[in-house]
Formats: C-alpha cells, structure tokens, sequence
C-alpha cells in the first residue's frame, strides 16, 4: 500500500488557502450595492439651482456624471478635458482659458462628446460665463481674471450633462440611470462602454430621505451597505467596530443673520453673541468630540491660518458689550425642525446668550431675525469655498483683485473682511462620516466629502 504523504497536504492545503486569500483581496465583479441617503432631491440635472447643495448630491452627481477637470489628492488632473491653459496674447492674465474636449467618449445615449454639448452644458450652469467653442476645445472668458476656473470646472454642479428634449440628462459617468422616482429612489446600472472601464458593480439602488436612524438600522439588518453617520455619532459608530470614514472638516456650522447690522447697538449686540458661545463645552456634550470649533470661515487645513481666530468664549467681554446698549431686543434664531442635534444647538447657544444679557429665542418657524446652518463648502480650493460660503451667507464676496494674486494674505484679508460684515458667527467646522458593511471594498472619500464608487467591489463579509 502506497504511504499517505501528510507533508503534501500541508502544502496543498497552504496553496489553496492562500490562492482563496488573493483571491477574496482582488476586485470582483458583479453585485448590487444598497445605498441610503438622508437627502430627498427632487433632480438630478447638476445645474439645477433649486436643489440645495449637499454632500450626498454632490456623491450622486459624480455616479452619473463626469466633469472636465478632476481632483485628487488637492491636485488637479484631467477629466473630460485632457488639457486646459490660458490663451496666449490674453492681456487679462486668466481671463480666458481654453480646454480641449476628450475623444472618443459617448454619453450613455450613445451621443459622442463634443465641445459644442460641454459649452451648452456649463452656460446652463453658468449664465454669466461666456461659453464658445474652438474646433474640439471650450473656449471661457470671465468678465474678470479667474485663476481659480480649473478648480471651478471641478465641482459637481458643473458637470457635463446632455439635456435630452425630453428634459432627461444623460451623462458619461460610471453609472446610467434605469429607474428614479423623484425624493425617493434611484436605481442605477454600470455602463458597461465607460471610457474609464467598466465599474465592478453591476448596479446600485439608492434610498432617499431616510434618518440618520433608519440608514443605521438598515446597516445593523444587512439592508444597506453604506450610510451616513450624524456627527454626534460617529464616536459611538467607532467604539461599536463599525466600519466608519470620515473626511477632513469641510463642512461649516454657523449662525447667520438674515440682514446688516442696522446701527452701532446692534453690531456691538451681535459681538456680546459671538463672544459668548461655549464651543468647547458643546463639542464635548452635544457633537460628543466630533468636528473643531471655529471662529474663521475657513478650516485651518484649507487655508493654514484659521487658528489666529479666536474660539474661546469671553463672557467678561460679551458682557461688557452688552452693557453699553439700553434696549435689548428678543432675536429669533430658526433651526432645521427634522434635526433634533440642530434644536438642542439652538437652545444651547441660547442659554450661552442669556449668561451674556441676551435674548436669543430659537424657533423652527421660517421667519426668524438668524438661522443655524449648515454649510458644505463647496471645493477644497480656499477661493472658491470663501466665495460660495459668503454667497449662502448673502453676503456681497468683492475678493477678485486678492483672488487674482492668490496670495494667503489676500486670502486672510478677504475672509476678514467677510466677518467684519457680521452676517455670520461660525460656530464649528465638521466632517462628514459614513458606515460601511464588511462586503463593501475600495469606495473612498473625495476632498468635497462626497464618495466615489467607480472602483468599489462587493466581497465576503470579513473586513
């Protein structure tokens, strides 16, 4: 009888173990993935302005969308353009740019991209923009200098889209609509002819307008494969095991005035309420430790200067401040009435204001003298961030002359000026987090807090 080798086991059994291993670690294809979002948006054409901008849009828009620029790693690379430069005898510096359209890409109707369909798309975007074309290039000329336009041309809202007569957009991204219902679900399926490569899932469906808790209970019951996680929570999430990610603080928490001081009393009132708010004690209790407190408009990790404002409260001062006006009036400070975190804030900053002589009374009705908002900033570019913070803030920017040199100076000189203005108290600046299941593999974060799915995989359940 022939002696049974154990020793060739062994090594079969190592074999096989470890081609399973490599096996399980390389990107698989196939798979549906459940998504859920606590946004309901009623489009999806990026460009349409009656949709408030949030990270959960910007991650949808990316699916099904490409734009001509991208970023990475804070660095600009090609997207639908290959190449984008000022033109040369320009005088006006970046006044005018040129981009040159990439070939050989279709739009999930089968319609090739041209330069004639991307300058219709941005001056649906952009109506103060003036748009032409040059053979296969997008000619853009600013009625200013924007050295800033690439980093522009990057933002989700600006992707390229083919509006269809039938007012349906069809985009070049990773992913192709088959089934939307308007605030409620989008089915998306990959295409399969992406000038990227096809993605490795198959399809992803996508449920809206659901809580903070319901997204985690449909994670905990194998229903969903990747939320989103309340501020508050992610350190909860995180001690549970759970698989969490979180961004850089790009978002902005911040109390805004609905008008300008109207006299001297008032502005020195609004200083007494900025100095008196405790941002540390309501990191530590109600965002239990989750984002930084912040004085600036801008965190310190995009603009490297945004520790030089101020967060610590200065009762001593708020209330001196408040001593030198006879007639204090009884402010209104409205809150989002879904968001038990958002009410809970108000009434802090409330009870903050009262130790400092004021009268701050919060509301969920929608006429109030403040608002408590937050603020996705809209690119990692500082400029851009400041210049579209101001505008939500209602506030005129007049940052072009200081855009143009680029400077941090400048930069600090703009957004000092934006504060001076009084308009906005910023509060905290917060990350946006999300949760996983086990089974998903290689999605990731963007610099704007929105996720990217066109390399993610579904596999076994182990991390």
């Amino acid at each position: 009888m022939r002696l049974f080798d154990w020793r060739s086991l062994v090594v079969s059994s190592m074999m096989i173990g470890a081609l399973a291993v490599k096996a399980e670690t390389r990107p698989q294809y196939g798979g549906v993935l459940h998504v859920a979002l606590r946004a309901a948006p009623t489009s999806l054409d990026p460009a349409d302005t009656t949709q408030s901008d949030s990270f959960a849009r910007r991650s949808l828009t990316l699916l099904m969308f490409d734009t001509l620029v991208t970023i990475d790693q804070n660095q600009l690379q090609p997207g639908l353009a290959t190449s984008w430069q000022t033109l040369q005898g320009n005088q006006q510096g970046s006044q005018r740019w040129q981009v040159r359209i990439r070939h050989g890409v279709r739009f999930h109707d089968g319609t090739p991209l041209s330069a004639e369909i991307a300058a219709a798309s941005l001056r649906a975007a952009n109506p103060s923009w003036n748009v032409s074309t040059d053979a296969d290039s997008v000619v853009i000329e600013r009625d200013r200098p924007d050295p800033e336009l690439p980093a522009e041309l990057a933002l989700p809202r600006n992707a390229i889209v083919k509006r269809n007569p039938d007012s349906t957009p069809s985009g070049t991204g990773p992913f192709h609509i088959v089934d939307w219902q308007a605030g409620k679900k989008l089915a998306l399926a990959a295409d399969e002819n992406s000038w990227r490569g096809r993605p490795y899932l198959d399809a992803i469906e996508i449920e809206m307008g659901r809580s903070y808790r319901d997204q985690m209970t449909a994670l905990e019951l194998g229903k969903a494969d990747l939320v989103e996680v309340a501020p508050e929570q992610t350190r909860r999430v995180s001690l549970e095991g759970r698989r969490l990610a979180s961004s850089d603080s790009i978002e902005l928490l911040a109390l805004l005035f609905t008008r300008d001081a109207a006299s001297a009393d008032e502005k020195l009132l609004r200083q007494a309420l900025a100095l008196s708010v405790e941002r540390g004690s309501i990191r530590s209790v109600l965002l239990q430790g989750a984002g930084q407190p912040a004085a600036s408009i801008l965190p310190n990790w995009m603009s490297g200067y945004g520790f030089v404002f101020p967060t610590d409260t200065d009762l001593p001062r708020a209330r001196n401040a408040r001593a030198q006006v006879h007639t204090i009036p009884t402010w209104t400070v409205r809150y989002d009435g879904t968001d038990t975190l958002a009410r809970l804030l108000a009434e802090r900053i409330a009870l903050n204001a009262r130790d400092a002589g004021l009268s701050l009374q919060p509301t969920a009705a929608a006429s109030a003298d403040s608002w408590l908002v937050r603020i996705p900033l809209e690119s990692p570019d500082p400029w851009i961030a400041l210049a579209n913070a101001a505008a939500v803030a209602g506030i005129p920017a007049g940052m072009s002359a200081g855009k143009d040199s680029g400077s941090v100076e400048d930069l600090y000189a703009a957004e000092s000026a934006l504060l001076t203005t009084q308009r906005m108290i910023p509060l905290f600046h917060l990350p946006v987090s999300y949760a996983a299941s086990a089974t998903l593999k290689d999605w990731a974060l963007r610099a704007d807090g929105s996720w990217t799915l066109a390399d993610a995989w579904l596999g076994a359940g182990k991390p």
